[in-house]
């Protein structure tokens, strides 16, 4: 196993732990450590795909990284004055 799949099973499993804990209601999806966590992940299991590109993986993990940033943005901005 190579750095890079490590880094990527660490990314998936950063995700599946955020997801698990939203779904049993420990975790608010739309609070800052579940969508940091699965941006942080989503950008691990995409830096893997450097290393061995997968089209599909790539698309998906995209589009989880976005949906998570987009919310911390939202986050944000609605903390502000």
């Amino acid at each position: 196993m190579t750095l890079p799949d490590i880094g990527g099973l660490i990314g998936v499993a950063m995700m599946l732990v955020a997801y698990a804990l939203s779904a049993a209601g420990r975790v608010r999806v739309d609070a800052w450590p579940a969508l940091a966590v699965n941006l942080i992940g989503a950008g691990l299991v995409l830096a893997s795909l450097v290393f061995k590109f997968n089209l599909p993986a790539f698309i998906m993990e995209t589009a989880w990284a976005v949906v998570a940033l987009c919310g911390l943005i939202k986050l944000a901005l609605k903390k502000r004055p």
